[in-house]
């Protein structure tokens, strides 16, 4: 009868918190491609940072609809969080008091899509800058 070893695996330890690992997702959702640039990685930011800003301004132009914070409805509660996602566009935006989406003209509900989804693609972002920061990701 043979032995057969069985490997045990283990889990990898908890990485420590670095400054790094904090700073980089924060402005990266803050500044969309941010959280790249200060850990040199150049080009990645810069094609973020372009495609998320570029979409963004799009949706606007598009006249999109921006989302405020509510308890309404399941759809705006999503939507917001989507917008929120933007970081820093979003508050500017806000602040300017645009993107109200009068939904006049039918290229609006896709600016209001790519508003949305400007948003996500900035959550997605952050997450991959902390895990660069982390070095779970070369």
């Amino acid at each position: 009868m043979a032995n057969s070893s069985v490997s045990k695996t283990t889990a990898a330890p908890p990485q420590a918190m670095t400054t790094m690992s904090v700073l980089a997702p924060a402005l990266g959702w803050l500044i969309p491609g941010a959280g790249h640039l200060i850990q040199k990685r150049w080009v990645r930011g810069l094609l973020l940072m372009g495609s998320i800003i570029i979409m963004f301004v799009l949706g606007l132009m598009m006249q999109g609809r921006i989302y405020k914070p509510n308890g309404g409805d399941i759809l705006d509660i999503l939507g917001f969080v989507g917008d929120v996602g933007a970081g820093g566009l979003y508050i500017i935006t806000r602040a300017l008091d645009a993107g109200g989406g009068a939904i006049a003209h039918a290229t609006a509900d896709y600016g209001t899509k790519f508003l949305i989804v400007a948003g996500l693609l900035n959550f997605i972002s952050a997450a991959d800058a902390y895990h660069i920061a982390i070095g779970k990701k070369p």
